[in-house]
């Protein structure tokens, strides 16, 4: 499970954009986004970390890599 902080992830749009550019770079991905906590994580199927970075990057926000996610 690869997960993403992004801070400028601030609504449901912002959440819906972000899955839909991850599903574009990995079809078969996972994405569970918490809004709350700015969190995205994903089951990546295809795309590794630096792909799927790279598609919530030119979906127009900022994703930091987290290593461990605190539940």
């Amino acid at each position: 499970m690869l997960a993403f902080e992004v801070n400028d992830m601030t609504c449901g749009h912002c959440a819906s954009t972000i899955t839909q550019a991850v599903k574009a770079a990995d079809k078969g991905a996972a994405v569970a986004i918490d809004l709350a906590r700015h969190l995205v994580q994903i089951q990546p199927t295809e795309a590794d970390a630096q792909e799927l970075s790279d598609a919530i990057k030119e979906a127009g926000y900022t994703p930091v890599p987290v290593q461990s996610v605190r539940r």
